[in-house]
Protein backbone atom coordinates (compact mmCIF):
# COMPACT_ATOMS: atom_id res chain seq x y z
CA UNK A 1 0.00 0.00 0.00
CA UNK A 2 2.63 2.44 0.86
CA UNK A 3 4.41 1.67 -2.52
CA UNK A 4 1.36 2.63 -4.06
CA UNK A 5 0.92 5.63 -2.35
CA UNK A 6 4.22 6.61 -2.92
CA UNK A 7 3.86 6.33 -6.74
CA UNK A 8 0.61 7.97 -7.13
CA UNK A 9 2.11 11.01 -5.26
CA UNK A 10 5.09 10.98 -8.06
CA UNK A 11 2.68 11.03 -10.56
CA UNK A 12 0.99 13.85 -9.13
CA UNK A 13 4.02 15.97 -9.15
CA UNK A 14 5.40 14.82 -12.33
CA UNK A 15 2.08 16.34 -13.62
CA UNK A 16 1.98 19.35 -11.19
CA UNK A 17 5.50 20.17 -13.36
CA UNK A 18 4.12 19.87 -16.62
CA UNK A 19 2.34 22.93 -15.55
CA UNK A 20 -0.97 21.52 -15.51
CA UNK A 21 -3.92 23.30 -13.59
CA UNK A 22 -4.95 22.60 -10.14
CA UNK A 23 -8.31 21.05 -11.72
CA UNK A 24 -6.80 19.11 -13.74
CA UNK A 25 -4.30 18.25 -11.25
CA UNK A 26 -7.00 16.76 -9.00
CA UNK A 27 -8.94 14.81 -11.68
CA UNK A 28 -5.00 12.72 -12.82
CA UNK A 29 -5.00 12.52 -9.29
CA UNK A 30 -7.98 11.17 -8.55
CA UNK A 31 -7.92 8.90 -11.06
CA UNK A 32 -4.41 7.29 -10.68
CA UNK A 33 -5.81 6.50 -6.72
CA UNK A 34 -8.85 4.78 -8.43
CA UNK A 35 -7.00 2.70 -10.47
CA UNK A 36 -4.96 1.68 -7.86
CA UNK A 37 -7.43 1.11 -4.79
CA UNK A 38 -9.14 -0.72 -7.97
CA UNK A 39 -6.13 -3.50 -7.65
CA UNK A 40 -6.58 -4.13 -4.47
CA UNK A 41 -7.80 -7.30 -3.17
CA UNK A 42 -11.05 -7.00 -0.63
CA UNK A 43 -12.84 -9.57 1.09
CA UNK A 44 -16.73 -9.27 0.29
CA UNK A 45 -18.55 -9.22 3.35
CA UNK A 46 -21.76 -11.19 3.49
CA UNK A 47 -25.21 -9.60 3.58
CA UNK A 48 -26.54 -10.02 6.83
CA UNK A 49 -22.72 -10.19 8.37
CA UNK A 50 -22.82 -8.95 12.02
CA UNK A 51 -20.95 -5.98 13.17
CA UNK A 52 -19.64 -7.39 16.24
CA UNK A 53 -17.50 -9.77 13.83
CA UNK A 54 -15.71 -7.34 12.44
CA UNK A 55 -13.96 -5.39 15.81
CA UNK A 56 -11.07 -7.35 14.66
CA UNK A 57 -10.99 -6.91 11.48
CA UNK A 58 -9.04 -4.33 9.16
CA UNK A 59 -11.23 -1.61 7.36
CA UNK A 60 -8.86 -1.80 4.52
CA UNK A 61 -8.96 -5.11 3.40
CA UNK A 62 -13.20 -5.24 3.52
CA UNK A 63 -15.84 -4.83 0.46
CA UNK A 64 -18.39 -3.35 2.59
CA UNK A 65 -21.33 -2.67 -0.05
CA UNK A 66 -23.32 -5.75 1.20
CA UNK A 67 -23.31 -4.43 4.84
CA UNK A 68 -26.61 -2.84 6.50
CA UNK A 69 -26.33 0.60 7.77
CA UNK A 70 -26.07 0.60 11.60
CA UNK A 71 -29.13 2.70 13.27
CA UNK A 72 -27.78 6.21 14.70
CA UNK A 73 -28.90 4.83 18.26
CA UNK A 74 -26.46 1.69 18.16
CA UNK A 75 -23.81 3.64 17.28
CA UNK A 76 -20.71 3.68 19.71
CA UNK A 77 -17.83 5.73 20.09
CA UNK A 78 -14.79 6.58 21.28
CA UNK A 79 -12.58 9.31 22.87
CA UNK A 80 -13.74 12.87 24.01
CA UNK A 81 -18.09 13.08 23.83
CA UNK A 82 -18.93 16.26 25.35
CA UNK A 83 -16.52 18.87 23.69
CA UNK A 84 -18.82 21.72 22.39
CA UNK A 85 -18.48 24.85 20.22
CA UNK A 86 -19.92 28.09 20.01
CA UNK A 87 -21.24 28.00 16.70
CA UNK A 88 -21.47 31.53 16.24
CA UNK A 89 -17.62 31.96 17.39
CA UNK A 90 -16.60 28.71 15.06
CA UNK A 91 -14.83 28.73 12.04
CA UNK A 92 -13.02 25.92 9.60
CA UNK A 93 -9.68 27.15 8.80
CA UNK A 94 -7.85 26.09 5.48
CA UNK A 95 -4.63 27.03 5.87
CA UNK A 96 -0.84 25.88 4.06
CA UNK A 97 -1.12 25.32 0.36
CA UNK A 98 -3.77 27.56 -0.56
CA UNK A 99 -3.54 30.84 -2.46
CA UNK A 100 -5.09 32.58 0.95
CA UNK A 101 -6.00 31.15 4.16
CA UNK A 102 -10.05 30.78 4.50
CA UNK A 103 -12.45 30.58 7.24
CA UNK A 104 -15.95 29.24 6.68
CA UNK A 105 -18.68 29.23 9.38
CA UNK A 106 -21.09 26.02 10.34
CA UNK A 107 -23.46 27.82 7.60
CA UNK A 108 -21.49 28.23 4.84
CA UNK A 109 -20.10 24.72 5.20
CA UNK A 110 -23.25 23.21 4.43
CA UNK A 111 -24.00 25.14 1.33
CA UNK A 112 -21.00 23.36 0.22
CA UNK A 113 -20.92 20.71 -2.57
CA UNK A 114 -21.48 17.52 -0.40
CA UNK A 115 -20.70 14.12 -0.56
CA UNK A 116 -22.32 10.95 0.85
CA UNK A 117 -20.68 7.22 1.18
CA UNK A 118 -21.44 4.37 3.45
CA UNK A 119 -17.85 3.92 5.00
CA UNK A 120 -17.33 1.68 8.01
CA UNK A 121 -16.01 3.00 11.12
CA UNK A 122 -13.92 -0.02 13.49
CA UNK A 123 -12.39 0.95 16.66
CA UNK A 124 -10.30 -2.02 16.86
CA UNK A 125 -11.15 -4.59 19.41
CA UNK A 126 -14.09 -2.51 20.53
CA UNK A 127 -16.83 -1.69 18.18
CA UNK A 128 -17.91 -1.39 14.99
CA UNK A 129 -20.11 1.22 13.29
CA UNK A 130 -21.14 1.74 9.60
CA UNK A 131 -22.75 5.08 8.80
CA UNK A 132 -23.82 7.20 5.83
CA UNK A 133 -21.64 9.97 5.85
CA UNK A 134 -22.08 13.30 4.89
CA UNK A 135 -20.04 16.29 4.20
CA UNK A 136 -17.75 18.36 2.31
CA UNK A 137 -16.75 17.07 -1.31
CA UNK A 138 -13.26 17.35 -0.67
CA UNK A 139 -12.41 17.59 -4.62
CA UNK A 140 -14.02 20.61 -5.02
CA UNK A 141 -13.73 22.23 -2.34
CA UNK A 142 -9.90 21.93 -2.59
CA UNK A 143 -10.67 23.80 -6.30
CA UNK A 144 -12.38 26.24 -4.92
CA UNK A 145 -10.09 26.91 -2.07
CA UNK A 146 -6.87 27.18 -4.54
CA UNK A 147 -4.97 24.28 -3.17
CA UNK A 148 -0.98 24.85 -4.95
CA UNK A 149 0.45 21.86 -7.33
CA UNK A 150 2.70 20.52 -4.86
CA UNK A 151 0.43 19.63 -1.86
CA UNK A 152 1.17 16.25 -0.69
CA UNK A 153 -0.43 15.69 2.68
CA UNK A 154 -3.86 17.47 4.23
CA UNK A 155 -3.07 16.96 7.93
CA UNK A 156 -6.96 17.67 10.28
CA UNK A 157 -6.97 19.12 13.93
CA UNK A 158 -9.58 18.70 16.40
CA UNK A 159 -10.71 19.91 18.85
CA UNK A 160 -8.94 23.50 19.82
CA UNK A 161 -8.29 22.49 22.86
CA UNK A 162 -5.52 20.67 25.04
CA UNK A 163 -7.32 17.30 24.00
CA UNK A 164 -6.41 18.15 20.14
CA UNK A 165 -5.65 14.98 18.06
CA UNK A 166 -3.70 15.78 14.24
CA UNK A 167 -3.99 13.23 12.01
CA UNK A 168 -2.09 13.54 8.52
CA UNK A 169 -3.36 11.76 5.36
CA UNK A 170 -2.14 11.62 1.30
CA UNK A 171 -3.35 14.11 -1.03
CA UNK A 172 -4.82 11.17 -3.10
CA UNK A 173 -6.65 9.76 -0.56
CA UNK A 174 -8.79 13.11 -0.16
CA UNK A 175 -9.07 14.26 -3.94
CA UNK A 176 -10.57 10.44 -4.44
CA UNK A 177 -13.31 11.06 -1.49
CA UNK A 178 -12.16 8.29 0.60
CA UNK A 179 -10.80 10.84 3.10
CA UNK A 180 -13.40 13.91 3.89
CA UNK A 181 -14.72 15.84 6.72
CA UNK A 182 -18.64 15.39 7.85
CA UNK A 183 -21.08 17.24 9.08
CA UNK A 184 -24.23 14.77 8.91
CA UNK A 185 -24.74 10.44 9.84
CA UNK A 186 -27.73 8.79 8.21
CA UNK A 187 -29.80 11.49 7.25
CA UNK A 188 -28.86 13.60 10.81
CA UNK A 189 -26.60 16.54 11.83
CA UNK A 190 -23.61 14.97 13.67
CA UNK A 191 -24.07 14.34 16.96
CA UNK A 192 -22.07 16.27 19.88
CA UNK A 193 -20.69 12.56 21.05
CA UNK A 194 -19.25 12.36 17.17
CA UNK A 195 -17.73 15.02 16.73
CA UNK A 196 -20.09 18.12 15.71
CA UNK A 197 -19.83 19.97 13.85
CA UNK A 198 -17.02 18.58 11.41
CA UNK A 199 -15.10 15.33 12.03
CA UNK A 200 -12.94 13.01 9.78
CA UNK A 201 -14.62 10.26 8.07
CA UNK A 202 -11.46 8.18 6.29
CA UNK A 203 -12.75 5.16 4.26
CA UNK A 204 -9.81 2.17 4.93
CA UNK A 205 -8.89 3.86 7.94
CA UNK A 206 -9.25 2.34 11.55
CA UNK A 207 -11.37 4.49 13.77
CA UNK A 208 -8.81 6.33 15.82
CA UNK A 209 -7.62 8.40 13.13
CA UNK A 210 -10.76 9.80 12.56
CA UNK A 211 -10.35 13.30 14.04
CA UNK A 212 -13.34 14.56 15.76
CA UNK A 213 -14.68 17.86 15.99
CA UNK A 214 -12.52 19.15 13.59
CA UNK A 215 -11.83 23.30 13.14
CA UNK A 216 -8.49 23.44 11.14
CA UNK A 217 -7.05 21.74 7.71
CA UNK A 218 -3.31 22.12 6.81
CA UNK A 219 -2.48 21.33 3.24
CA UNK A 220 1.33 20.03 3.43
CA UNK A 221 3.60 20.98 0.69
CA UNK A 222 6.19 18.19 0.48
Amino acid sequence: MEKRREFIKCCIRFIAGLGISSSALLSSAERLYAKAVAKAEKILLPEGTKRDTLIHKNPGALDTSNLEITPLENFQTMGITDYGVDLDAWRFEVVGGVKSPLHFTYSEIQKLPSIEKDVLLICPGFFANNGRWKGISMKDFLNRVGMEKDVSHVIFRGPESSYEKVESFPIEEVVSGRVFVAYGVNGQALPKEHGFPLRVVAEGHYGFEWVKYVYKMTLEKG
